[in-house]
């Protein structure tokens, strides 16, 4: 149980206790609350006012399989358990979700020869169903895709993000945790028994600290005296996609090497809305989600080449998010650097997917 002591302060302010404290009230940091919750007691701060509108209320919402990832890396790890979590825990709890399919699709030969590697690293690092098929299988799929070949997905699909966040958050308080918003972490110090928060709610004490901050995590980091991260802010946008045409599943371009991002692809929604995006490039500001309409041209090229004739009028700008790239690192940082301190810091895709699994490990490495 969180404690209160109204001394502890020495100004006649009230101190909270905790054995343990979650910094980020994201899908992540809820599943991590949710994972350590069963025997500790716990406080999940978020600095909004409400849990899952940071970076988890701009997130795609995509399950992904664990295509990309380099073999054994903790991104192909996770999000290859993290899917196999995930739908059971959607379904179980209500979470709208659907395991609707990917498609990746190749155009000519080189995208053919990128498709074959792309199959055989998906089949090394173990996720699931995956399948190459032919133009035919493509047509029965998506009749008015043109494609040499694609690499068919079954186990990914779309899952209501900041549902899925506080359906963590949800079981963590019925474990007894309790949670804070509207509490940025202004400072953090070390102290005999843990660690001492100052934030904009008062004072926290706990023995074990989480930062699971997103897009702010390396600026957490370097409060609880560990600087040796810095965020690289990057951007994609999306562009709503009007059209007659009723698609059933994901549609992505084959990846192409030094590319920041998978490709603007095609996205789907719950409602059975479409999208297009994200794009990717690197911004200075982490707050930055104003609109880019300009970029109607771009995003015009890359649907007529995924999807075929698409005209100026069918699409729309929608929105965008900003992801956490982690600089001199592609993988996902998941460190215990201090006695009762675990960073994830550079957890951008698949980070939805594989929250699941990222708790297990948080809880395993504090244990």
């Amino acid at each position: 149980m969180v404690k209160r002591d109204p001394m502890a302060t020495g100004k006649g302010q009230e101190r909270l206790e905790a054995d343990a404290i979650v910094i980020g009230g994201g899908v992540v940091g809820c599943a991590i609350a949710s994972a350590l919750a069963s025997d500790r007691s716990l406080l999940l701060l978020e600095t909004e006012k409400r849990l899952g509108e940071g970076i988890t209320s701009r997130n795609s919402g995509v399950i992904h399989s664990g295509l990309y990832y380099a073999k054994g890396s903790l991104k192909a790890l996770t999000c290859v358990e993290g899917n196999r979590l995930l739908y059971p825990w959607a379904a179980a709890r209500g979470v709208g979700h659907a395991r609707i399919g990917k498609l990746v699709v190749a155009r000519d030969a080189e995208d053919l020869a990128a498709l074959e590697a792309l199959e055989r690293n998906a089949r090394e690092c173990g996720a699931p169903g995956i399948e190459l098929v032919t133009r035919d299988f493509v047509r029965a799929k998506e009749p008015t895709l043109e494609a040499a070949a694609a690499l068919w997905c079954p186990e990914s699909g779309i899952v209501d993000a900041v549902e899925l966040a506080r359906s963590f958050a949800a079981d963590a308080t019925a474990k007894g945790a309790a949670l804070v918003t509207s509490a940025r972490v202004l400072a953090i110090e070390r102290a005999a028994a843990g660690w001492l928060l100052q934030t904009e709610r008062g004072e926290i004490a706990c023995a074990q600290l989480v930062n699971a901050a997103g897009l702010h995590a390396d600026e957490v980091a370097a409060l609880a005296g560990v600087s040796k991260y810095r965020i690289r802010p990057c951007r994609g946008d999306y562009f709503r996609l009007a059209t007659k045409v009723r698609y059933r599943h994901l549609v992505y371009p084959v990846r192409r090497p030094g590319s920041l991002g998978l490709g603007i692809h095609l996205t789907l929604d719950l409602s059975g809305g479409a999208r297009l995006g994200p794009d990717s490039e690197f911004v200075e500001s982490k707050s930055d989600f104003s609109s880019r309409e300009g970029k109607l041209p771009a995003f015009l090229e890359a649907g007529r080449r995924l999807l075929g004739d698409i005209g100026p009028g069918q699409l729309s700008y929608d929105s965008c998010g900003i992801r956490p790239k982690l600089e001199g690192q592609s993988d996902f940082v998941v460190s215990r650097d201090l006695p009762g301190l675990v960073n994830l810091v550079g957890i951008e895709s698949p980070g939805l997917t594989a929250s699941l699994a990222l708790a297990r490990r948080v809880r395993d490495l504090l244990d």
